[in-house]
C-alpha cells in the first residue's frame, strides 16, 4: 500500500498542503515527499523518493538552487526524483529515484550561513533512516560533501569524479547513435554540436576532439562567453556560435548538455540533425516531442539512459567497499548495450525510443520496487 507522506512544519508555506501538491502534474503517486525548514540556519527543503525499493535505497542527488517560488522547488524535485527511478531502471541498478532540494534565498550565501544551511540539510536526510542517498549536484560544492557526511553516514560522492563517467556514457551513447543511423560508430568525419559546456558538455567535448575525432567539426554555445573562451584556447578546432543558434547548426549529431527542455514546440522543426545525443536531464519538454522528432526521422536517444554514468559510478560506491575505476568503467559499458536494445525495438515497432525506453523502466521499477 503506497503511503503519500508530506511533512511541512510551517502550513503558511508557499508550498500549500498535500492536496495542492498531490494535484501537480509532475507528481506520480511518490512515494514520499518531505519538506522541512531549519530557523536557527534558514534551511528550507524538500525531499521527494519517486520509488522505493524495501531493501535498497532511493538514490539521488541534491541541489541548492533559488526558484523563482517555492512550488518550482518542489515541482523540480517531483521532476528530477521521477527521472532517477527511469535512469536507475535502465542503469541496471534496483534502487528508486529520489532527489534533494535545499531552497537557497535571492541573496547568495556566505560561507558561514552555508555552512549551516548544509548541517541542517544533513540532518534532515539523516531522520530518514537511510532510506535516502544522495550527493552533489547543481550549487553543492564537493567540498560540501564532507560537511554533510559529518553529520550524515547517507551521502556518496567520494570516489574520482563521477561526472567524469556521466560524460563517457554520453560519448558511448554518441557511438551507438552513430552505428544506428549510419552503420558505423566510428565519429571520424562526423559533425557535432555541442549545447552547453560545463562538466558534462566539456567532458563531451574532450572526448569527441581527441585523436579518433581530429576530422569530426563541432560546433559550440554557452551562455557563459569566459567559459567559451577557455574552450576556444583549449579545442582550436571548435566553432562557437551563438546559443540561439546551436540547435540549428546541419549537424550529424546535437548534444544538449544544459538546461532542461531544449526540445520542444518551438525548436522541434528548427532541428537539422539526424541524431539527438545529450547529457542533459529532462531534454523532451513532453513526450510528444519526442513523438515529432520521431515522425521527422530524427532519433532521439533518451537523456536518461544517455547520462546514468554517474549514476553508475555513485552507486557503485554505495555497494563496494573499495574503488575499482576499472570496474566502475565497466559497469558503464551498460548503457549503450541498453540503447542497442532501445533502437532495435524502436525499428520493429516504429515506436520512438523515448516511449520504448519509458516502458522498460517502467516495467522494471513497478515490477521489483514496492510503494513506501
Amino acid at each position: 500500500m503506497n503511503m503519500f507522506k508530506f511533512f511541512n512544519n510551517n502550513r503558511t508555506s508557499s508550498i500549500g498542503d498535500i492536496s495542492t501538491v498531490s494535484k501537480l502534474p509532475e507528481f506520480d503517486n511518490h512515494a514520499l515527499i518531505s519538506y522541512g525548514e531549519d530557523a536557527a540556519s534558514g534551511l528550507r527543503t524538500i525531499i521527494a523518493v519517486h520509488r522505493a525499493n524495501p531493501t535498497v535505497p532511493s538514490f539521488g542527488a541534491t541541489r541548492f538552487w533559488h526558484y523563482a517560488s517555492d512550488i518550482d522547488g518542489v515541482k523540480d524535485a517531483l521532476r528530477l526524483s521521477r527521472l532517477m527511478s527511469y535512469k536507475a531502471a535502465l542503469a541496471g541498478l534496483n534502487c528508486g529515484g529520489a532527489k534533494g532540494v535545499i531552497l537557497a534565498p535571492k541573496n547568495v550565501l556566505d560561507d558561514s550561513a552555508r555552512t549551516k544551511v548544509i548541517e541542517a540539510y544533513a540532518s534532515r536526510v539523516n531522520i530518514l533512516g537511510g532510506r535516502f542517498v544522495t550527493g552533489t549536484d547543481v550549487g553543492i560544492r564537493q567540498s560540501e560533501l564532507d560537511t554533510m557526511r559529518l553529520a550524515c553516514r547517507h551521502i556518496i560522492g567520494f570516489n574520482d569524479n563521477s561526472t567524469e563517467f556521466t560524460s563517457i556514457g554520453v560519448f558511448e551513447s554518441v557511438k551507438a547513435s552513430l552505428q544506428e543511423i549510419f552503420g558505423s560508430s566510428d565519429i571520424k568525419g562526423h559533425s557535432f554540436a555541442i549545447q552547453g559546456l560545463g562538466k558534462i558538455g566539456g567532458g563531451l567535448l574532450n572526448l569527441l576532439y581527441g585523436p579518433a575525432g581530429k576530422s569530426a567539426k563541432i560546433y559550440v554555445s554557452d551562455i557563459d562567453s569566459a567559459q567559451l573562451e577557455k574552450i576556444k584556447i583549449k579545442y582550436p578546432r571548435v566553432v562557437p556560435v551563438a546559443p540561439k543558434e546551436i540547435d540549428v547548426q546541419e549537424v550529424d549529431v546535437f548534444a544538449p548538455c544544459a538546461l532542461s527542455g531544449a526540445i520542444n514546440a518551438k525548436s522541434i522543426n528548427r532541428i537539422k540533425a539526424k541524431i539527438i545525443c545529450g547529457g542533459a536531464n529532462n531534454q523532451l519538454s513532453d513526450e510528444v516531442s519526442g513523438d515529432a522528432l520521431h515522425a521527422r526521422k530524427i532519433l532521439y536517444v533518451p537523456d536518461y539512459v544517455v547520462n546514468a554514468g554517474g549514476l553508475i559510478a555513485v552507486f557503485d560506491e554505495y555497494q563496494n567497499p573499495s574503488y575499482d575505476r576499472a570496474r566502475v568503467a565497466q559497469a558503464v559499458q551498460h548503457i549503450p548495450e541498453t540503447l542497442r536494445k532501445i533502437f532495435a525495438e524502436s525499428r520493429a515497432s516504429d515506436t520512438p525510443p523515448n516511449r520504448v525506453a519509458n516502458s522498460l523502466a517502467e516495467k522494471i521499477f513497478n515490477g521489483y520496487i514496492q510503494k513506501v
